[in-house]
C-alpha cells in the first residue's frame, strides 16, 4: 500500500490568485496525506494546515462521500491566519455522519477550540462552531504523539513566532513525512525552542522520504526580513542535505513571488542539490501536485 501526499494550497501569508501565480497556486497551506491502510479503502486521512486550499479538498471529499462519513484528522502547525482561515468554508463540517477531529497547539493561555471559535464568531461568519453538523473535536498537541488510526505523528517547536510546530508523520509501512512551514533556519530572531536547537530539529527530521518546508524567501530577501520567521531556498537545501531526507518540497512560497520568479528558486535549489551529489530530490510545491511514497 502507499501513502500520497497532495497540495491543495502553497502559497504563505495571503491568498494570491490571478495570472502569475496560476501554476503554483495562490490558495494558502494545505496538504493532504492519506495512507491506503485506511479502513474504509479510501485510506487514512490526515490533513496538514486549513488555509484557504481547504476549501478545495472539502469540495472533493464532499463529492466521493460514503456512506458511513468522512473520519479525518486536521493538524494545524499555528493559528496565524493562513494557516486556519480555510477551516469555516471546508464542506464536510456540514454534513451528519462526518467525524473531524482538528489538532493544534495552545497560543498562551488560548486554547485552539476558542480559536476556532473566534474565527466563526456571529460578527465575523455566519455558522458558529457549535451549529456545525459534523461531530468535531478539537485537541491540543502536547509532548505526546498523536496516534491516529492509521499513522503515528509527532511534533518539535520551530522557529516562528507564536507557539508554531513542525510535525513528523509515521505510517504503519515506514514512510515518514516532514511538515515544516513557518521556520527560520537562520540566525536572526528570538525564539524559545531551547538550546541545541538545530541538532535536535536535524534529528527529527532525519531520513524522512518526504520534507516539506518554509522556502518564503530568496536570500536577498532574508537579509531584509530578519526575524520574520521564514527561511530561504537555499537554507531549506542545506538542512534536506544534511538530515538526509530523499525528497524536498519548497513551501510558503512568498504571496509576491510569480510562477516565473518560482521556477527560477526551484531551478537554483536544484543545482544546488546537483552540486552536493544531487541525492535530495527538489520540487516546488504547487497546488494540484501529488507525491506518492
Amino acid at each position: 500500500m502507499s501513502t500520497s501526499v497532495t497540495f491543495w494550497g502553497t502559497r504563505g501569508t495571503i491568498p494570491s490568485p490571478g495570472a502569475h501565480t496560476a501554476r503554483y497556486g495562490g490558495n494558502t497551506a494545505c496538504v493532504e496525506v492519506r495512507d491506503g491502510r485506511g479502513h474504509d479503502g479510501r485510506g487514512h486521512l490526515v490533513v496538514f494546515d486549513a488555509g484557504t486550499g481547504i476549501r478545495g479538498l472539502g469540495k472533493q471529499l464532499a463529492a466521493e462521500q460514503a456512506p458511513d462519513g468522512i473520519r479525518a484528522h486536521i493538524v494545524l502547525s499555528h493559528a496565524h491566519w493562513d494557516h486556519i482561515q480555510g477551516l469555516p468554508y471546508f464542506a464536510p463540517f456540514f454534513r451528519q455522519g462526518n467525524v473531524l477531529t482538528v489538532w493544534g497547539p495552545k497560543q498562551g493561555d488560548v486554547g485552539m477550540e476558542e480559536i476556532l471559535r473566534q474565527l466563526m464568531q456571529p460578527v465575523v461568519f455566519p455558522v458558529p462552531l457549535d451549529a456545525l453538523a459534523a461531530t468535531l473535536e478539537v485537541k491540543h498537541v502536547n509532548s505526546e504523539p498523536i496516534e491516529t488510526e492509521g499513522c503515528r505523528i509527532t511534533s518539535m517547536r520551530v522557529r516562528h513566532p507564536a507557539n508554531t510546530l513542525g510535525y513528523r508523520l509515521e505510517t504503519p509501512g515506514g514512510r515518514s513525512i516532514a511538515y515544516v512551514t513557518d521556520d527560520e533556519l537562520g540566525p536572526a530572531g528570538h525564539y524559545e525552542v531551547g538550546p541545541k536547537w538545530r541538532e535536535r530539529f536535524v534529528q527529527f527530521i532525519g531520513g524522512a522520504d518526504l520534507l516539506i518546508h518554509d522556502a518564503t524567501y530568496t536570500p536577498e530577501e532574508c537579509r531584509t526580513h530578519a526575524g520574520w520567521g521564514h527561511s530561504s531556498y537555499v537554507e531549506a537545501v542545506e538542512l534536506a542535505r544534511e538530515a538526509g531526507v530523499r525528497r524536498l518540497a519548497l513551501f510558503h512560497h512568498d504571496p509576491e513571488h510569480t510562477d516565473d520568479a518560482t521556477d527560477v528558486i526551484a531551478e537554483k535549489a536544484q543545482a544546488i542539490a546537483a552540486k552536493h551529489g544531487g541525492r535530495t530530490e527538489i520540487v516546488a510545491a504547487a497546488e494540484g501536485l501529488k507525491i506518492t511514497l
